[in-house]
């Protein structure tokens, strides 16, 4: 059976999907609809760790994508002076898990923008933008035997498909659709906030990211991606619920919160500031996981992907990662049940679950003490990151750690072999 099937989102999950299936060559009709009148070509660093490599090499996209990687090379740890406490390299032995930076440094944008220009010429796959889902409903076809998914859209319109995908982000707006009344909240909040930013580069920005912790549960990162262009990131760590309204708020009113609360931070944060009052490349949101019982409706023709089901958040720096690998399975659950969406929506699920468990692993208390309350903290947390990296235990860590997260092995799909060899 050839599935006609809707993608929402145009991010990196939903491309993704749609790569993997037209590569099958099965004949699957796709659509994929963006809210936004084009490819959002924005957004801060992400890399890819663990599974997430083996299923991009798999893709055929590895070239592409190292084509386009930024050239950080470690983690240096400094104090208000900027004296360097610790550094951790990538690891680049081919041996072991990725280190706090990974061999595969990608800005979000060249990375959408890879998956776009990947997908827009193949067949059976095409774009909609400036228009979103407005409502959908799932519906039983006694005559030809099998369910259908209504779609409205925000213009009106309507169409009939096999397959609903919601691949949303973080922010989905059309997953409450499968909540049970009464559901619980599907975000699990970590009282942790984070605003991104763009400044001018200067002399003294290398390829080595700056991390910088100071009173008040603040962290400052700062990375560079091009030879014009630093990455600022404020991190907040507060329990307050009430901070929650922030990104909900107007751009200036966030930017005035930030400014305030990271105006005594100290080293190179005057700076930062000054950037932040002009920047136009500016994002701030609340840190959370996305945690759902089921990823799909019971009548099996609606599919959360990506962030939209299992936002592992971004301290673990397994977003990337899980989108890719949630798309590989995805895909190779509908190539191999192409008669039966419910079976294949329900392997989909049975197939990635325990890897999405592992990636959403969090040690709150571990956050803790990393973004200590008081300078007396930063000093402690400083002499463990001066002894630890002096006894090269992150790095040796590195190298000894399975490569596959939690051990957790990629599936192979008949259908999805050979793509490295062919594209």
């Amino acid at each position: 059976m050839v599935f006609k099937i809707l993608i929402s989102g145009a991010g990196i999950a939903g491309p993704s999907l749609a790569y993997f299936l037209s590569l099958a060559k099965a004949g699957h009709q796709i659509t994929i609809i963006e809210r936004f009148p084009a490819i959002r070509k924005t957004g801060a660093q992400v890399d890819l760790r663990a599974q997430g490599i083996e299923v991009v090499k798999r893709s055929g996209l590895l070239d592409a994508i190292c084509s386009k990687l930024v050239p950080e090379e470690g983690v240096s740890f400094v104090n208000s002076k900027g004296v360097v406490q610790g550094s951790i390299l990538a690891n680049k032995s081919g041996q072991g898990a990725q280190s706090l930076t990974s061999e595969y440094e990608i800005m979000r944008g060249d990375l959408v923008d890879i998956l776009y220009d990947a997908t827009r010429r193949l067949d059976g796959v095409k774009y909609i933008f400036g228009k979103e889902i407005e409502s959908f409903t799932e519906e039983d076809d006694a005559i030809e035997g099998k369910g259908k998914v209504a779609v409205v859209f925000s213009d009106g319109s309507m169409e009939t498909f096999d397959l609903l995908v919601d691949a949303g982000g973080q922010g989905s707006r059309i997953r409450r659709s499968i909540l049970p009344p009464n559901a619980t909240d599907p975000y699990r909040r970590v009282g942790l906030h984070v605003a991104y930013f763009f400044v001018p580069r200067i002399a003294s920005d290398d390829n080595l990211r700056r991390v910088y912790n100071c009173s008040g549960g603040r962290m400052i990162f700062r990375r560079s991606h091009n030879a014009t262009e630093t990455q600022v990131y404020f991190f907040l760590r507060n329990d307050d619920p009430r901070l929650s309204s922030i990104s909900k708020a107007d751009i200036e009113t966030q930017k005035a919160f930030w400014a305030d609360r990271f105006r005594d931070a100290g080293w190179e944060t005057a700076r930062f500031l000054e950037g932040l009052k002009t920047t136009e490349d500016f994002y701030c949101h609340e840190v959370v996981q996305v945690k759902m019982d089921a990823w799909s409706s019971n009548g099996g023709r609606f599919v959360l992907l990506g962030d939209a089901a299992y936002c592992p958040c971004p301290l673990t720096g397994m977003g990337t990662t899980g989108a890719f690998v949630g798309a590989y399975v995805l895909a190779g659950e509908i190539l191999r049940h192409p008669n039966d969406a419910r079976m294949a929506l329900r392997n989909y699920e049975k197939t990635l679950r325990p890897f999405v468990d592992v990636i959403q692993e969090l040690n709150t208390t571990a956050l803790r003490l990393a973004m200590p309350e008081s300078q007396w903290g930063v000093n402690v947390l400083h002499f463990l990151i001066r002894w630890l990296c002096w006894l090269k235990v992150p790095d040796i860590a590195a190298r000894l750690s399975r490569t596959e997260k939690g051990g957790w092995k990629v599936p192979e799909y008949e259908d999805l072999r050979g793509f490295s060899s062919q594209h």
